[in-house]
C-alpha cells in the first residue's frame, strides 16, 4: 500500500486564516504575548501565528498586533474580536485575502 494513502486521515485540512470581507481582509490570528521579539511566525491551527514582546496586560499585546499588521500589510487595521484571548480576529482594510497573506507571510518562520 503506498504511504501516501494515510495523508488526508492523519493530517486534517489545511484551513487559511485569510477571509475576504466587504471592506478588505479578515485575519485570525493566534497571538503570543511575551515573546523575545514582535514577529509573524507562521501558521498555529487555522491562524497567524504572531508574537510580541509586549505583556498581555492593559491592551498592550492587542496594539502589538494591530501595529505589526498594519505595518507588515500597508493597511489600516482594526481588532473586531479577541480583545481578551489569544486568538484574534483582525480586519485588513483595503487589502484583499492573497495581498495580505503575501505581505505576513513573506519572511515567516512555520
Amino acid at each position: 500500500m503506498p504511504e501516501h494513502r494515510w495523508w488526508p486521515t492523519r493530517y486534517p485540512c489545511v484551513v487559511s486564516p485569510f477571509h475576504a470581507h466587504p471592506e478588505g481582509t479578515e485575519v485570525v490570528v493566534w497571538v503570543v504575548p511575551g515573546a523575545s521579539r514582535t514577529e509573524v511566525a507562521g501558521l498555529h491551527d487555522g491562524a497567524l501565528r504572531v508574537r510580541v514582546a509586549a505583556p498581555p496586560e492593559g491592551g498592550k499585546a492587542n496594539k502589538a498586533v494591530v501595529r505589526l499588521i498594519s505595518a507588515k500589510t500597508g493597511g489600516r487595521v482594526r481588532l473586531l474580536s479577541g480583545t481578551a484571548s489569544r486568538r484574534k480576529r483582525l480586519l485588513i482594510e483595503g487589502k484583499t485575502p492573497r495581498e495580505a497573506a503575501g505581505s505576513l507571510l513573506s519572511g515567516a518562520g512555520s
